[in-house]
């Protein structure tokens, strides 16, 4: 594909979409442009995939079509600032910048460009992710159809409004830390338990990634699948007693509430 797409900020991210973007052969290295201000980072990102890097990141917004906001929300304004007046028409602004609501970038960005805002999570560094994203009024079915391109190169992509990306966020953007401690801390009981730690990861790992692929290949409800591994007064029956009773249901929810409240936060400091 001709066209010609921009990393403002190259950490891991960034780095996903574009291994993403070129395992899927429509987009080439010399499309593709990165800027951060960590030179060792950039070197590494020239060497490995060999695209174009620079320091500034004036530089990738006059050399792009598509301009994939990749900062922390903490440094947004601060990155905007001096592209203020740089952005043209015709141009895309895909923003996976957690928190940062489109009106809010329109501050910085002319009504000429289209912004995407998008929110991806970190198993699109293997190609598994799944990113929810929000259209602006200003992007038009072109600049649509390329961002979903771009967005399902790394993952599962869904359409949705801009008032649920804050809970896409909770959900999906931070889930895989919810996922990552379940592991670890089954890794754990079976090490406590008696088993061998590699035994007792993979153990692990292995439950959780065939029970993920068994509801989503079955398109079965959790709770159907759940009554099916138990058996009355049994081992299964009696570890979801400790579970319910410890109140681990309620801390999850309570859990992604607390990180869609603090993506809110983020948008509005």
């Amino acid at each position: 594909m001709n066209i010609n797409i921009g990393f403002v900020g190259s950490g891991a991210m960034a780095e996903a979409f574009i291994s993403g973007l070129l395992k899927t052969e429509e987009y080439s290295a010399a499309g593709i442009h990165a800027s951060d201000i960590n030179e060792k980072r950039l070197q590494y990102l020239s060497e490995k995939f060999g695209i174009n890097v620079y320091e500034n990141n004036l530089d990738v917004v006059k050399k792009s079509d598509v301009i994939i906001l990749a900062v922390k929300p903490q440094n947004i304004r601060e990155v905007l600032s001096p592209l203020k007046g740089a952005f043209r028409a015709g141009q895309m602004v895909i923003s996976i910048v957690a928190g940062f609501p489109i009106a809010t970038l329109y501050k910085y960005i002319p009504p000429e460009v289209g912004v995407v805002r998008a929110m991806p999570n970190t198993p699109c560094l293997i190609r598994r992710g799944v990113t929810a994203l929000a259209f602006s009024d200003y992007a038009n079915d072109r600049q649509k159809e390329l961002a979903l391109n771009i967005l399902s190169a790394v993952g599962h992509v869904h359409v949705l409004p801009e008032r649920l990306m804050n809970a896409v966020t909770g959900l999906s953007g931070s889930g895989p830390a919810y996922i990552f401690l379940v592991i670890e801390a089954l890794c754990d009981a079976g090490v406590r338990a008696g088993l061998p730690r590699d035994v007792s990861m993979d153990l692990a790992v292995q439950t959780m990634i065939g029970s993920a692929i068994m509801v989503d290949s079955t398109k079965t409800h959790p709770t159907i699948l759940k009554d099916k591994v138990i058996t009355p007064g049994g081992t299964t029956i009696a570890a979801l007693h400790v579970l319910e009773r410890a109140g681990v249901r309620v801390a999850f929810m309570d859990a992604v509430i607390a990180a869609t409240e603090r993506s809110r936060e983020l948008g509005s400091d």
